[in-house]
């Protein structure tokens, strides 16, 4: 686990995300938490969480803004000197969230190396405004819907530059209805700036659950598995894969799970013997109580069952 001396929330949910980062601190040298929350009662929510949670308030600062149009003024300085920067990015934004971007967004310094998002869906620019507050050395990891994966046009571009600079570290894909938000399946993409490995870890966490009687729940078990296996880039039959760029490539930068791991079940073999033994004893079976039965049918002055 990297030393984290900055942590920055963003987007819905920042109460939640920022309780899990809590446990690092002190630990692992986690010195302040920066949040920005649009929603005025999520915002007070996680405010409220870090206090009831022991975090003093110079450990964190919860913005109330709107993260699309960057209204943070500390984000907006221009002064990269001044420009603040994150050794970790969490993210849990509004999956698939309509917007309205101005026309000028291109230009917008989060947005003109990689592309604008489309109005259906604002995913990618939740993505790019994190990527772009985080550290040379930082990790980044957001969760979104498997749109993101797959999806054409603009998204398509964001996604492809994102990869051909090596920016996408990982790709896991979670079970579906462990929200109370929604119950579509989400999955979470790790980021870096500076990757190493020049492959994306894909990892099918998705059969890996307890089934709750309202909602699907990730045990210990589950986490630690994911946790280590992203760790260690392990590789593991039906579960994880690493995956080379120039495969993704040739895949057309679709970063579908399904396309790299496959989750189909062998089929069982036959052992034909012990299948042709059996067959014998039921037809065995079947001569002998057809012959009991035309025993009675005859005695009785009925027609007999036909011969074979």
């Amino acid at each position: 686990m990297p030393h984290l001396g900055s942590v920055f929330d963003f987007a819905c949910g920042s109460g939640s995300l920022l309780l899990n980062v809590r446990k690092q601190m002190g630990t692992h040298g986690i010195g302040r938490i920066s949040g920005q929350e649009k929603n005025i009662t999520t915002y007070n929510l996680a405010r409220m969480n870090m206090l009831l949670h022991g975090v003093k308030d110079t450990e964190f600062e919860i913005y109330h803004g709107d993260t699309l149009t960057n209204d943070w003024d500390i984000l907006r300085e221009t002064n990269p000197a001044k420009m603040p920067k994150f050794d970790a990015v969490v993210a849990n934004p509004p999956f698939s969230y309509r917007w309205e971007p101005k026309d000028d967004m291109g230009d917008d310094v989060r947005f003109k190396n990689h592309g604008v998002a489309p109005k259906s869906a604002a995913d990618f620019a939740f993505l790019l405004h994190g990527f772009h507050y985080l550290k040379d050395q930082g990790v980044m990891a957001i969760i979104l819907p498997h749109g993101v994966l797959f999806r054409g046009g603009a998204e398509e571009r964001i996604r492809t530059k994102l990869l051909k600079d090596g920016h996408i570290d990982t790709v896991i894909g979670l079970p579906a209805n462990l929200f109370y938000s929604t119950g579509i399946p989400v999955c979470i993409l790790v980021l870096k700036k500076c990757k190493k490995p020049d492959d994306v870890l894909f990892i099918n966490a998705a059969e890996h659950f307890e089934k709750g009687k309202r909602q699907n729940v990730l045990t210990e078990e589950h986490i630690d598995k994911i946790v280590a296996t992203y760790q260690h880039r392990r590789e593991e039959p039906r579960y994880s894969k690493r995956v080379s760029m120039a495969q993704i490539a040739e895949e057309g930068c679709n970063l579908n799970i399904s396309r790299y791991i496959s989750t189909a079940q062998a089929d069982e073999e036959i052992d034909l013997a012990a299948t042709h033994s059996d067959l014998v004893k039921i037809a065995q079976s079947i001569k002998t109580a057809a012959g009991k039965h035309n025993a009675f049918l005859k005695e009785l002055g009925l027609p007999l069952l036909p011969a074979d």
